[in-house]
């Protein structure tokens, strides 16, 4: 009885040790994964400048990182250049949203009914890998141009990309764990919500990261072609200061474009490791 009691209390002491973090253990980890990432920006910009100074094209053309970055911060405290940002997210999360709830839905339908797997299964696939921009000629013809069109896009872009999630994710659950579920009782819509949801949710993660990437590129191509009025964003932002020669501004945009982008993959990166600390894989 002792000798249970004893092994369990350094079992427990060792658990306690684990999960006890190592002094400075946390800024080591943030400096691990800033440095690579520090060094890219330093290599991407150096390799700019040098692309410039070799007279490739004129400086008018493409400007070096000394014009463009200045350019950048006087938009970047300008009211109406966070107007328009504001609108393209809007846009954004808005299409996004609408194309996980059909996703998700069309996903976890075609996964559990064989005859509609049978039917679209190979009709998502081909709707996902068929480029956004083809879309377009269609949307604005039905839409006459506007919002509507561009959410139509982005749509048809990310939902095939986040129902392929779920499917991959079905599809990968172990039986025996569907076996378990049903012998406790789960079954139907029980089933889904209670086993195989959550053990599917690593590659559901997945879908909806790629749908995310399938629906920011469809939003700046819709953007850049769609007549949107006075509801300008960043994409007709683009357009604007190229029209006008303004290459350094052009490049401006096209850098924030491209943050927005990093920081979305580090909110994805970041749910996508909070799931793995949860299911103890780091």
């Amino acid at each position: 009885m002792s000798t249970d009691v004893s092994v369990s209390d350094e079992l427990a002491g060792l658990d306690a040790l684990e999960a006890v973090p190592e002094r400075g253990d946390r800024g080591r980890r943030l400096w691990r994964s800033t440095w690579p990432k520090l060094l890219a920006i330093v290599i991407g910009i150096a390799s700019w400048q040098i692309v410039v100074e070799t007279g490739w094209r004129p400086r008018s053309i493409l400007a070096p990182p000394t014009e463009v970055f200045p350019s950048l911060w006087d938009m970047l405290t300008t009211g109406t250049f966070w107007g328009q940002v504001a609108t393209t997210m809007q846009r954004a999360i808005l299409g996004f949203a609408v194309a996980v709830a059909i996703g998700l839905v069309i996903g976890f339908a075609v996964a559990r009914f064989a005859v509609l797997r049978a039917a679209f299964g190979s009709l998502i696939t081909g709707l996902q890998t068929m480029p956004s921009i083809a879309w377009f000629p269609l949307a604005i013809v039905l839409f006459q141009g506007g919002d509507a069109a561009i959410f139509f896009v982005i749509v048809l872009g990310a939902a095939p990309s986040v129902a392929n999630g779920v499917l991959a994710g079905v599809d990968y659950v172990p039986p025996l764990l569907v076996r378990a579920g049903r012998n406790m009782g789960a079954s139907g819509f029980g089933l889904y919500r209670t086993v195989i949801g959550p053990a599917s949710f690593p590659a559901i993660l997945a879908g909806l990261k790629q749908g995310w990437a399938f629906s920011w590129r469809s939003l700046m191509a819709g953007e850049l072609i769609v007549p949107i009025g006075e509801a300008g964003g960043l994409g007709t932002l683009l357009t604007v200061t190229r029209e006008l020669s303004e290459y350094a501004q052009m490049l401006g945009v096209m850098i924030v474009i491209l943050v927005i982008g990093i920081i979305a993959d580090g909110v994805f990166s970041w749910a996508n490791n909070a799931l793995r600390r949860r299911w103890g894989l780091s």
